[in-house]
């Protein structure tokens, strides 16, 4: 159950209307790292979620919190649009070069979409999608996800914060980089709890029995490139970080297998394959004939 109370949970009023930079700030809210991705996906996670108690909570209060940076932006959007000109496009952009510098810039579906209002898109127009969302009922991979989309939400916020002069958006910008740090050190410090109560570990899923896969290969740091350091990390020599394996490298491969002969699917497919055209057509109305799917 929802409700909505009309209050923010910080100001979000810019000094001056700018339609060039609502387009950019499009970015933090319907990007693939946007508010809105990571409000459902913390609202995704938690309604999946096998595991009552305190990690279903976190995500469910996250995610609500979430949701009302979406409105933040949206209404800070809007008001840097609140005042954007509007008018006939030719006689504006020759009487005012502030003008065309808007029209070069700004998401003019602003306008024409969403009469001065912020849109559930990326910078570029691109509609969000679902896609970006991950909520896969493992609490280490999806909560790992979560600190990426926090630190990647963080990296644009902060460079959209020297992108403006705008005191006010500015300071909006502050409070969202605080959050994300919040946020940020909240999903790494969750990982080591859902360790330390012995719900999961490394690797994920730490529940798939490890003895089923081809264990030979598990800590196997196989160089596929022509660079020369990469035997020098941790990654290629000592204990791995799950404590189960030992690092080695390797000049490419250690496991190779013949490449199998090419298929022949369907002749109704239409491929063209090393049969005679003729066979391929006969064996398509026999197929039919005989009702074969």
């Amino acid at each position: 159950m929802y409700f909505h109370k009309q209050e923010l949970q910080f100001k979000s009023t810019p000094d001056k209307p700018d339609a060039v930079y609502a387009r950019k700030l499009q970015e933090v809210l319907g990007g693939q790292y946007g508010e809105i991705s990571v409000a459902m996906q913390y609202a995704f996670q938690g309604w999946n979620m096998h595991l009552p108690g305190k990690y279903r909570d976190l995500v469910f209060g996250i995610g609500a919190e979430e949701f009302g940076h979406v409105e933040m932006l949206a209404t800070m959007i809007a008001q840097l649009l609140e005042k954007a000109p509007l008018g006939i496009t030719e006689d504006a952009v020759q009487d005012d070069p502030t003008v065309a510098a808007v029209v070069g810039g700004m998401d003019v579906q602003h306008a024409i979409v969403a009469g001065a209002g912020a849109r559930p898109v990326d910078s570029n127009g691109n509609p969000w999608q679902g896609s970006f969302i991950t909520a896969s009922g493992n609490l280490y991979a999806d909560f790992i996800a979560n600190a990426n989309a926090e630190m990647q939400g963080r990296v644009q916020v902060a460079r959209l914060y020297h992108m403006t002069d705008d005191a006010g958006v500015r300071d909006l910008l502050a409070f969202l980089l605080a959050r994300d740090t919040m946020h940020q050190n909240q999903w790494l410090r969750a990982v080591e709890e859902l360790k330390a109560d012995g719900l999961e570990s490394l690797p994920v899923p730490s529940n798939f029995p490890q003895k089923k896969e081809h264990t030979e290969v598990s800590y196997q740091y196989l160089n596929f490139s022509d660079g020369q350091q990469a035997k020098d990390g941790g990654w290629a020599s000592g204990p791995s970080v799950d404590g189960k394996g030992e690092h080695s490298y390797h000049e490419g491969p250690t496991t190779s297998a013949p490449m199998p002969p090419p298929t022949r699917p369907d002749a109704r497919y239409y491929g063209t394959t090393d049969l005679p055209n003729t066979v391929e057509k006969i064996a398509g109305t026999v197929q039919d004939k005989l009702h074969r799917e």
